[in-house]
């Protein structure tokens, strides 16, 4: 029996550089298994365009005149039934949209000096369901919390349905481990941390790490400088 190959990764780039959409466009196209959906040069009507080009991921330009990055995310994932994922387009590390954009629901963020690698890999990391939260991206975090007044350092209510190795394994995810520095660290399998983070994700009710990661912050559980 002959096997349907699996569908094309489809993505729509949104940017209001013609050099860096034009880019993109033409490295993402030349990818086995990535398909260019269509293209943007900033967020108003975003809606109407994700419904026309039907993407699994957005790559979003976080400075837009008119409608920007994070109005545009919030649009796209305010829509009825599935929404792609999204990757937030960033020229500095330390934008101030970050935390904001994370909080939206944004799968994560790319720089735009990012190497061709990275794009590609960001784009199939984020369609495979997972965050894309680079280290810079985490130091941000971190720094932003840095700023902020510190909540009580006991583990808040929203994370009392957790149990302790669960906690344990949300520690090192917002410390920016991936999932096999967590298994080495805690001596147990990959697919055993997989489990726990799907399993935290369920009773949390996020949608993905990176806002995992947040609400680490938020409760206590973790704080800048840990």
């Amino acid at each position: 029996m002959t096997v349907a190959p699996a569908r094309p990764t489809r993505v729509l780039i949104v940017d209001d550089q013609s050099m860096i959409l034009g880019g993109f466009a033409a490295l993402l196209g030349a990818q086995e298994g990535i398909e260019v959906a269509g293209t943007a040069s900033d967020g108003v009507g975003i809606t109407e365009v994700v419904r026309r080009t039907r993407p699994d991921v957005v790559l979003m330009d976080i400075r837009m005149p008119r409608v920007d990055g994070l109005e545009a995310t919030r649009a796209v994932l305010a829509m009825p039934g599935e929404v792609p994922r999204i990757i937030m387009l960033t020229t500095f590390d330390a934008d101030e949209y970050v935390f904001a954009a994370l909080r939206a629901g944004a799968s994560g963020f790319l720089l735009k000096d990012s190497t061709p690698e990275e794009l590609v890999r960001a784009v199939r990391v984020v369609a495979n369901g997972e965050a894309l939260l680079t280290p810079r991206v985490t130091r941000t975090l971190i720094a932003d919390y840095a700023s902020r007044p510190h909540p009580s350092p006991r583990v808040a209510p929203t994370l009392s349905g957790l149990t302790d190795r669960e906690l344990d394994v949300l520690r090192l995810v917002a410390r920016g481990l991936a999932n096999r520095e967590v298994a080495a660290e805690l001596v147990m399998a990959e697919q055993t941390v997989k489990t726990h983070v799907s399993r935290m994700l369920a009773k949390l009710q996020l949608r993905d790490r990176t806002q995992l990661v947040i609400a680490a912050y938020e409760s206590g559980l973790v704080r800048a400088g840990d």
